[in-house]
């Protein structure tokens, strides 16, 4: 096998990770900005890999069924509660948000102290290891994201308050574990925030920056060596940023065109 090959056979899973995550996380995004409840992402992901923590702590291998239970278990629990202060809290929906995040990731510190491999774990579940994303569980995730869209664009008007945070709990479950905390909270909040001025095709110029992010931040990571998962987030930024200005300048030129 040569190194082109072998750099395929690294960066194709790798990208299939990205863009199944994409597909799920961009119009969740919308809604979290919608809410104006950002920072959920970042609080529920956390609540997850306090999970995933909890059970590598109680011996469980770190593929197996026990762990994704309780990745899953925990971020429901933290789902509900959410859901719960929001109804009970509205107006302070967002800090108690900062402080269930401050509460899970202090928690993931806690959990790893006595590890001699803490410090890896705490930078995978941060950072991600979306080079080395397996097959199978790209085939798992799939499943798991094709029921959440079918879902959310079918029943999206009867889930609900409810509804909606446990889908988003499953999503960032899942995510979590392939592309890490860093990228599941750019790919919600980037793409979203860049095209939030458009009233038509939103959701597909959404798609295109973040696949193109993923894309392109894999192919500059490989070049140039560096750690994956930053280097996504930046060129989500940068795509982002000039995806914003871009409409800014078209949509000068059209106010122009009517004078």
């Amino acid at each position: 096998m040569n190194l082109e090959t072998l750099e395929l056979s690294i960066l194709l899973p790798a990208l299939a990770a990205g863009l199944l995550v994409t597909a799920t996380h961009v119009p969740l995004g919308m809604q979290v900005l919608a809410r104006g409840i950002v920072f959920i992402d970042l609080a529920i992901a956390q609540i997850a890999g306090c999970g995933v923590l909890l059970a590598d702590r109680f011996g469980f291998e770190a593929e197996g069924i026990a762990v994704q239970v309780a990745a899953l278990a925990a971020a429901l629990g933290g789902a509900l509660l959410l859901t719960w202060t929001e109804r009970v809290w509205p107006e302070v929906q967002e800090a108690v948000i900062g402080v269930v995040f401050v509460l899970g990731a202090t928690g993931s510190v806690l959990l790893l102290a006595s590890n001699v491999h803490g410090s890896e774990h705490l930078r995978d579940l941060l950072v991600g290891q979306i080079l080395w994303a397996q097959p199978s569980r790209l085939v798992w995730a799939a499943l798991v994201y094709a029921a959440i869209l079918v879902l959310w664009f079918g029943w999206r008007e009867r889930l609900g308050r409810t509804g909606f945070y446990v889908l988003f709990a499953l999503a960032v479950t899942v995510s979590v574990q392939l592309v890490g905390l860093y990228l599941v909270f750019a790919t919600l909040i980037v793409p979203p925030l860049a095209t939030r001025t458009m009233q038509r095709r939103r959701l597909a110029s959404s798609w295109m920056i973040a696949a193109a992010g993923y894309a392109v931040g894999l192919m500059l990571s490989t070049a140039l060596d560096l750690p994956s998962g930053p280097v996504i987030v930046w060129m989500l930024v940068v795509l982002g940023l000039a995806w914003h200005a871009w409409l800014g300048v078209t949509s000068s030129r059209a106010l122009r065109a009517t004078v």
